[in-house]
């Protein structure tokens, strides 16, 4: 007990400032006289930052004030010092008092200036530069090394991101109006240096069509998915680290991608797991020419589409939307009631009845072929599986004891009412 009592006592809680103010007096680096000038100019000091944050004239802005102010300085020297009190007191010695709180305002103004968000449709605005430096001016300097290492790895990957979008000859505005994340971003810039080197030459940035042509042709000259990625020729030293950090994922994904048993249509629906981590390009014209070309192949083919059944009219009620179809599939598949809407509390009966019973893939596929228009059949099957490959493992899954997971997944994938 004695030992835990005088542990406890080791530990100061008190601000950096405070104890290199003590510090310096002890040690004989501050004098009355720099004491003095400190205190002189603490009340001015207090009274700027209680009036851009609020008003000087209210006894607590002005006590928030004092406390923000105290929080700068100490965030200021523990950065500059490495937290040498003796360095820390000779800064306060040798510096204006204003200035060290000064300093640490800048640390935190440079900090709130750097990306929040890897998303490119997320930038920030400089009316939110007073409230952030409220928040933070309060905040530890722990808070500040660890917000500072995050937004540092976003602005790299922001950085890598727009590097290889110059390269395609993609406009950064594309990305932003996208909601583009720097990291998909660069996952693609990297597979498609795998798949079609040349394409960085060419400026030419796929869309869902396009690399969906390109990786069919890959699979039919059986192409192998490669062991490692060569980084981008001419990609700065200081970007490469972050973008070394994508390769793994890249390179799991490959094999996935240029695998001819796994239905491509699937693999990179809008809406699936994979899709979700690459940036693709939208291009209606494309995705309503390749739709039509399809069309014509079946009807060269001899064979009209077949036309959706009265059932299937019936039971979608017009809901044919990927989120729709899929939870109308996972009922049939599940022998729950046939639905295209779930609420929440029919969400976690069908997690339990899948728990207790298991899942029946077949049925919904013959419901698709017996019921669904000819033209989509294929698609809706792929969809299915794509989806099934995702998903039945966390939908199946006994560690998920209170279903948080499978009620996310269903939550994303299919129509469940809030």
């Amino acid at each position: 007990m004695a030992s835990t009592t005088a542990a406890l006592q080791l530990h100061d809680a008190r601000p950096f400032f405070e104890k290199a103010l003590v510090h310096g007096v002890q040690q004989g680096i501050l004098d009355a006289n720099r004491l003095s000038v400190i205190c002189a100019d603490a009340p001015k000091g207090m009274v700027q930052i209680a009036r851009y944050f609020g008003s000087e004239f209210l006894r607590p802005e002005l006590e928030k004030a004092r406390d923000r102010m105290v929080n700068l300085i100490s965030l200021y020297l523990l950065d500059t010092t490495g937290g040498d009190l003796s360095q820390a007191a000779i800064s306060l010695r040798d510096h204006s008092f204003l200035s060290r709180s000064k300093g640490g305002s800048d640390m935190l103004k440079r900090l709130i200036a750097m990306p929040e968000s890897s998303n490119f449709g997320m930038a920030g605005y400089e009316d939110a530069q007073t409230p952030l430096l409220a928040v933070w001016s309060l905040r530890s300097y722990t808070d500040y090394q660890a917000e500072l290492a995050r937004r540092s790895q976003i602005a790299h990957a922001i950085g890598a991101a727009q590097w290889l979008a110059e390269q395609y000859e993609l406009d950064a505005d594309e990305l932003e109006a996208a909601g583009a994340d720097a990291e998909a971003v660069i996952r693609t810039g990297l597979l498609m240096q795998a798949l079609a080197p040349k394409a960085m030459q060419l400026g030419e940035w796929p869309n869902a069509v396009a690399l969906e042509k390109l990786v069919t042709a890959l699979r039919k000259k059986k192409l192998a998915a490669p062991k490692q990625l060569l980084l981008p020729a001419g990609l700065p030293a200081d970007l490469r680290a972050v973008m070394q950090t994508h390769c793994a994922s890249v390179l799991a994904d490959l094999p996935k991608l240029l695998d001819a048993t796994n239905p491509l249509r699937s693999l990179l629906r809008p809406t699936g797991a994979f899709r979700a981590r690459y940036f693709l390009l939208d291009d209606p014209l494309a995705e309503v020419d390749h739709y039509h070309r399809s069309l014509d192949a079946l009807e060269e083919g001899g064979e009209p589409p077949q036309p959706a059944s009265k059932t299937w009219t019936k039971t979608t009620q017009g809901n044919e939307d990927e989120h729709s179809l899929l939870t109308l599939f996972l009922c049939l598949a599940a022998g729950a009631p046939k639905k295209t809407l779930l609420t929440e509390k029919t969400a976690a009966s069908l997690v339990r009845k899948i728990r207790k019973s298991g899942l029946q893939p077949e049925l919904a596929i013959d419901f698709i072929r017996s019921h669904a228009p000819g033209a989509y059949q294929a698609d809706y099957i792929d969809m299915w599986n794509s989806f099934l490959q995702d998903s039945a493992k966390t939908l199946g899954s006994d560690m998920d004891y209170q279903m948080h997971d499978a009620l996310a997944l269903l939550r994303r994938e299919c129509h469940v009412a809030g």
